[in-house]
């Protein structure tokens, strides 16, 4: 194995430091996207309708994106092992709680202790990678991370129906808890010190205007449905930019920000930031969208639409390795400009192709736009991080993952939102089946032009490792 000196001078495993990392954060990200499988069994265990059920991924979602912007402070004041273990520890305890619950609020309380653990774990996991792994070689280790932020998203709803097809709702918690044990008792063992300590307070007044960030995010996930009291929402969407905005002005203005900002004054930075963002949407909206297409167009079963998921899952799985190495060989830009270009002809076939689509060419569409997920997301947030000094990455990374999930829940809402109207509009006038086709094809359309914003992008990014070749000699 790799030898590595930790602070203290002393040599530890630097592969089983990485893949200890990844195994938390791997199985924390699946709990974020399989509960959705269970939904229907939720809702009749608890006697619940499914506007009350969703709060266990919306609510999840709004947690977490309010944890992301501290954990630069949680790193730069807390040891490393220490912090790791203590949000393995809370992911645990908040997992315990949901496996005994007998009642839908102390659920959703093991569930906010859960976000709480992913907020922090998402940046803080990738911004440690980044700095213990020679700039040289980040690709390569970033593409690995990759399996985490992308294979995840796409596989929690397949373990998800497996699990739930063999036992109850409760035994998808088990999985996790003894996941997550495990991982907790090697990493006393791999998990080293590597951080340096920079000892500050803590901005309160960032923490709360951070807040507005959760009243946007509700906002936005409260688009299309029926019976929402837009005036109060429009309220409280106001309230929120505001507090978002004072957010981002006292970041520039106080002595120790909780979220360095200055980042973004780093034009290959943004692009970067804006690339990662493209292509999460696409990989959300295949993974949410997809399934429904499959059992409302195509009418297959709840387990059978989780399972035409796995194919895509693989190819993303298989490639993100593989696309780390590749950025590492050509060029970020362009391994991340073909992986653009993989996901704008993806949307542009199930675009121009009007019908029904059969079930093999959906998976194989699917394959096409996660495959090109693998060669956007993860290079993008490496050749951010290349872009930044060591002292801002954990900044960097958290405003690249904060930003990433409010693109992505943004996207969601957006295809929702066209989904449902452009199917009622036509339903007037044409079959059941005419109008969801409809609605599917708006959704592609809409989504390409997104890909096509982020291919553009694509093109307007410097690689950072040719320009610093070109500026030494």
């Amino acid at each position: 194995m790799e030898q590595a000196i930790d602070l203290k001078g002393r040599p530890y495993s630097h592969l089983a430091f990485i893949w200890t990392l990844l195994a938390g954060t791997f199985t924390m990200s699946i709990s974020q996207s399989s509960l959705s499988t269970a939904y229907p069994t939720l809702m009749r265990y608890f006697n619940i309708p499914a506007s009350t059920v969703q709060w266990l991924t919306t609510g999840f979602m709004l947690v977490m994106v309010v944890m992301m912007p501290v954990s630069p402070w949680l790193l730069n004041n807390i040891r490393f092992p220490v912090l790791f273990v203590t949000v393995l520890a809370l992911f645990d305890v908040g997992t315990f709680i949901i496996y005994l619950a007998p009642s839908f609020g102390l659920m959703m309380l093991g569930r906010v202790m859960e976000a709480m653990a992913v907020g922090i774990m998402f940046p803080s996991y990738q911004t440690v990678m980044l700095r213990i792994t020679p700039e040289a070689k980040r690709g390569s280790v970033m593409g690995f991370a990759g399996l985490v932020m992308g294979s995840a998203l796409a596989v929690g709803p397949i373990i998800s129906g497996i699990v739930l097809k063999f036992t109850t709702w409760q035994g998808l918690f088990v999985v996790f808890m003894v996941i997550i044990t495990v991982v907790f008792l090697i990493a006393l063992k791999t998990v080293k010190d590597v951080m340096p300590a920079h000892a500050s307070k803590l901005d309160f007044g960032s923490v709360i205007s951070s807040l507005g960030f959760i009243g946007i995010l509700y906002v936005v996930n409260q688009t299309g449905k029926v019976g929402v009291n837009w005036g109060w929402m429009m309220g409280l969407l106001v309230v929120s930019v505001l507090a978002v905005a004072y957010f981002v002005w006292r970041q520039f203005h106080v002595a120790t920000p909780l979220l360095d900002l200055r980042v973004l004054k780093t034009v290959n930075f943004d692009l970067a930031v804006l690339l990662t963002g493209a292509s999460y949407i696409a990989l959300i909206v295949v993974t949410i969208i997809f399934p429904l297409y499959y059992q409302e167009v195509l009418g297959l079963t709840p387990f059978a639409s989780g399972m035409a998921l796995v194919p895509g899952a693989v190819v993303l799985s298989l490639l993100n390795p593989l696309t780390g190495k590749l950025a590492d060989r050509i060029g970020f830009k362009a391994t991340m400009l073909a992986g653009m270009t993989m996901i704008v002809f993806g949307w542009l076939w199930l675009t121009i192709v009007g019908g029904r689509q059969s079930l093999l060419a959906m998976i194989l569409t699917a394959a096409l736009i996660e495959g090109g997920n693998a060669f956007v997301m993860m290079p993008a947030v490496t050749l951010g991080a290349n872009s930044l000094p060591d002292q801002l990455i954990s900044h960097g990374t958290a405003v690249i993952t904060t930003v990433r999930q409010i693109l992505g829940s943004t996207g969601v809402a957006v295809a929702t939102l066209v989904l449902a109207g452009v199917t009622a509009s036509h339903a007037k006038v044409s079959t059941a089946s005419a109008a969801a086709l409809a609605g599917y094809r708006a959704v592609f359309a809409t989504f390409l032009v997104v890909a096509v914003v982020g291919w553009i992008f694509a093109i307007l990014l410097r690689d950072g490792r040719q320009a610093k070749k070109t500026s030494g000699d």
